[in-house]
Parts: C-alpha cells; sequence; structure tokens
C-alpha cells in the first residue's frame, strides 16, 4: 500500500520533537487567535510571515497549518460563550451555540463542537492524503493554457461563493488583479505603475497588503465599536459530555457537515466561511424530530453541523495548494508566500521534489487535531478570562507587532507606511461591507495569470483558439462559463442571497 508508506514517512516527519512543539505552538496560537474576536487566521499569518524565516520549512508551514484549523476551533468558544464569533466562520455557530449557553448547556455545546471539529478533521485529512497523489499525477500534464484556465475558474468561484454582493466581490477581484501588476514587467523589464517610486519597481509586498487589509484594517474597525457593546457571558461551564439523545442528534449532522466541508473545501474561494453556511442552511432543511428544539433557539445540531464543516473545509483547502500550486482561499495564498520565503515551488513537485514536508505537513494535521481536543475543553475558563482584557491594551501590542514584522522582512520603512496605508483602505472595506479575502486571491493569481497567458500565446505564436482546442483548458473555461451562468439564474440568485443572510 503506497498509501500506508507514505503515511508512515510523514508521521516519522511530524513526530520529530522540533515539528512536534512547532504543531503545539500553531495549535494553541491558532486557538487562542479564534478566541480573539477580530484576529482571524489570516491576520496572524501574515503577521508570522516574517518569524519564519528563521524556522525550518516543514516547522514553518507546520506551525502556520496549525493556526488556520486552530483558529476554527477556537472560534466556536466565544461564538458558544458570549456570541461573539471570534472567527468569520464561526458566525453560523452563535445562532444555536450562544441559546444552548444561555439554557446553562454551554458544555454541551463545546463539546459538541470539539467533538465535530476533530471527526471532521480526521476525515478532511484523510481525504487530503488519498486524493492528492492522483491530483498530483494530472497536474504534470498542465501546460500554460491549461494553469490559466484553472486560475480564470479560481477567481470566478471566489466571486460567485464570496459573503455578499457579487458585484462588491468582482470589485475587489479586479482591484487585487491590478495591485498584482505594480511593479516590473518580467518579460520587457520596464516599471510598471510605480509613479518614479523606486520602492514600487519591486512591486508592492504581499504580506503589506495582507497585514494591512486584514490586521490593521480589522483593527481600526473593531476600536470604531463602542466598548459597551460587548456582551461578556460568564456563566460556569460545568458537565461537558452531551447526553445519549445529544450524540444521536448531532452524529448524523456531523457526518452531513463533514461530507459538505470536504466538497465545498476543494472549491475556490469555498473553504471554511462557506461550508459552514452551507451546512446550518442544510440542517434547517433536514425534518425535525418529535420534541427537537427549535433552530435558533439551542438546537445542538446547529452546532455540530457548521463546526464540522468549517473545519473539514479547512483540511481539504489544502488539496488545490499543495497538488496544483493555487490557493483556493486568503489564508492558503498566505502559505503560498510562506512556500515562496523558504524558496519552495507550490505545485505538483512538491511532493516528488520534497516528499518529507508534503507528507509531513498531512500527518501533522492528525497529531494537531488531537492537540486542539486535549487542549480545547480543559482551557475553556482561560479563554473565557483572555475575553475580559480590554481592547485598549490588546490592539496596541498588535500593531506593535505587525509593524516590527513588516519592517524586519525588507529593513524598510516605506513597507510600514504602506501597512498603515492598507489599514485604512481595509477600514473603508469593512464600512462598505465588502469582503477583502477575493483581492487577495486577486493579487496573488494575478501575476501568475499574466503570465501563463503570455507563455501560452508565445508558444501558440499569438493563436488564441490554444485555449479552448485543449482538453482540459476547454473543459475548465467551459466550467467557469457555467458557474456564471447558474449564478445568474434568479432562483439561484436568491437562494444565494437567503445562504449569506442566515445570521
Amino acid at each position: 500500500m503506497e498509501l500506508i508508506e507514505h503515511l508512515s514517512l510523514g508521521f516519522g516527519v511530524a513526530f520529530t520533537p522540533i515539528n512536534l512543539l512547532y504543531c503545539l505552538i500553531g495549535c494553541i496560537l491558532g486557538t487562542l487567535i479564534g478566541v480573539l474576536p477580530g484576529i482571524g487566521p489570516v491576520a496572524t499569518i501574515a503577521m508570522l510571515l516574517p518569524a519564519t524565516y528563521a524556522l525550518p520549512p516543514v516547522s514553518a508551514l507546520i506551525m502556520l497549518a496549525g493556526i488556520y484549523y486552530g483558529a476554527q476551533y477556537g472560534g466556536s468558544t466565544t461564538a458558544i460563550l458570549v456570541n461573539l464569533p471570534g472567527e468569520s466562520s464561526s458566525v453560523v455557530t452563535c445562532i444555536d451555540g450562544y441559546q444552548m449557553a444561555r439554557k446553562g448547556r454551554a458544555g454541551p455545546a463545546l463539546a459538541a463542537a470539539g467533538i465535530g471539529s476533530f471527526f471532521a478533521g480526521c476525515v478532511g485529512t484523510l481525504i487530503l492524503a488519498a486524493f492528492a497523489p492522483p491530483l498530483t499525477e494530472l497536474a504534470f500534464k498542465f501546460g500554460p493554457a491549461e494553469y490559466f484556465a484553472l486560475m480564470t475558474l479560481g477567481l470566478i468561484g471566489a466571486v460567485v461563493l464570496a459573503s455578499g454582493s457579487l458585484l462588491k466581490a468582482i470589485a475587489m477581484i479586479v482591484l487585487g488583479l491590478l495591485l498584482g501588476l505594480v511593479g516590473t514587467d518580467v518579460n520587457s523589464g520596464v516599471a510598471r505603475f510605480s509613479f518614479d517610486i523606486p520602492e514600487l519597481t519591486d512591486g508592492l509586498g504581499f504580506v503589506v497588503i495582507a497585514m494591512g487589509v486584514f490586521g490593521y484594517g480589522e483593527i481600526i474597525s473593531n476600536l470604531a465599536q463602542p466598548e459597551h457593546e460587548r456582551e461578556v457571558f460568564t456563566a460556569k461551564v460545568s458537565g461537558l459530555l452531551p447526553t445519549k439523545q445529544d450524540f444521536k442528534d448531532m452524529a448524523p449532522a456531523m457526518m452531513r457537515g463533514t461530507a459538505l466541508g470536504c466538497s465545498l473545501g476543494i472549491l475556490p474561494g469555498g473553504g471554511a466561511m462557506l461550508s459552514a453556511f452551507a451546512a446550518y442552511a442544510l440542517e434547517k432543511k433536514m425534518k425535525m424530530k418529535p420534541g427537537e428544539v427549535p433552530f435558533g433557539q439551542g438546537n445542538i445540531r446547529g452546532v455540530a453541523a457548521p463546526e464540522s464543516a468549517n473545519n473539514a473545509g479547512s483540511q481539504t483547502s489544502f488539496i488545490p495548494l499543495l497538488t496544483l500550486g493555487i490557493p483556493p482561499n486568503a489564508v492558503m495564498a498566505l502559505m503560498v508566500g510562506a512556500m515562496t520565503i523558504h524558496n519552495i515551488q507550490p505545485g505538483p513537485q512538491v511532493m516528488t521534489s520534497n516528499p518529507e514536508l508534503f507528507w509531513g505537513l498531512i500527518a501533522s494535521m492528525w497529531i494537531g487535531n488531537a492537540m486542539l481536543v486535549i487542549l480545547n475543553l480543559p482551557l475553556i475558563g482561560i479563554w473565557i478570562k483572555l475575553l475580559t482584557v480590554p481592547y485598549r491594551y490588546l490592539y496596541p501590542a498588535i500593531v506593535l507587532f505587525c509593524a516590527v514584522g513588516v519592517y524586519s522582512t525588507n529593513n524598510n520603512t516605506w513597507d510600514v507606511w504602506m501597512v498603515g496605508l492598507f489599514g485604512i483602505v481595509g477600514y473603508i472595506f469593512a464600512k462598505l461591507g465588502t469582503e477583502p479575502a477575493p483581492l487577495l486571491l486577486g493579487f496573488i493569481l494575478g501575476p501568475m495569470m499574466e503570465e501563463n497567458l503570455r507563455r501560452a500565446l508565445l508558444l501558440s505564436r499569438g493563436d488564441w483558439s490554444v485555449f479552448v482546442t485543449r482538453p482540459i483548458s476547454a473543459g475548465l473555461l467551459a466550467a467557469a462559463v457555467l458557474m456564471i451562468v447558474v449564478v445568474m439564474m434568479p432562483a439561484i440568485k436568491n437562494k444565494r442571497e437567503e445562504a449569506f443572510v442566515e445570521e
């Protein structure tokens, strides 16, 4: 069994003391970030990217991955205890989780979230291990035309699956693509859109944009909220185990959420948030049992399903990154940045040229999921205490940490000013109700799309038909067109709007 051989190699790498330590650090940081409202995994990973320079590549990626799926766990804690989603994908968990807590059932709600997350994380990792190798084989058949078509599909998928207005999502993608054009043209060596500013000839820094829009932008918008609006709910959490009836209710919901999360996590732009919304919408469509608590009033299925879905989605979103080198969401785009820092080209060659990294990362996810279950349930009391730290102490520390991190990347004060500027831009996006994640995807995929488009046209001597005569490329472009047609249908458009207004 080739899969067992690969996994034994992976566990050999993951079980080394240094990798176990960084896996633990990632899980603790991720949980902490999930618990603290307004600081998502995107901002945290963006802040920590400069710190990974000094780490071995495998340890760095294991830690960053731990932060990502750890944040999905942590986000549920505040969602249930204080009706405050620590992470965007935990918005749905607030609906029934907080109502359970108010009825004195915070323990079963937190246990349902923890067990659902662990189960979904394990299944998601198994799917990643099983499907990554065949997808990698397929990826070797990709040429410039196929990569361009795949990225086009990815950007359209990001638009279709982004929360909120389609028009705003398209605007974000286009803005990201335009920001990606700033710098020196690879083919001609001419500076573009640099406005004779020497610092812009190398282009805008990915970490600068990510940290500004997500880190500083979130901080400014959080500080704009009046402090009295934060509701602190400090009921004692006792009796963590759900009842036998709870297990009967949540088991099928966990399986449905896991299946949905695994499917949507692979899609570009999908990931944890869409999975959670879709799983909750699906549970509401399922037939209610006699005597079951209505949704919105503390139904345990309303906690187990979205929590399982967001964890499964976060695990399977590594599939397109590790096999095709295409980031399906903003966090995976940051993982591309982390791999680039360590001179690793994301894509199908990672598995063949660096199997220790590939399988070590996958094996570490199992270990990380087990660590999170062991960590999260006993630490609930500490997380509640952290919520009482006033914003005025918390955010100056984060701002300083961001500034130091950005400055240390290039030892350049220009980057610090740019982070401040993008922080204001991020705040404006928040005020306009715009989801900034598509911007990051556009920024990452834009230069790659341009490079593959020009390469394909060079190889075909300017013949545009190369994109439709090659079967894989034609199939991907057809899927992109179909996605646009389906989402523009009135019935689907209305359903999509309903799904994102569940909260």
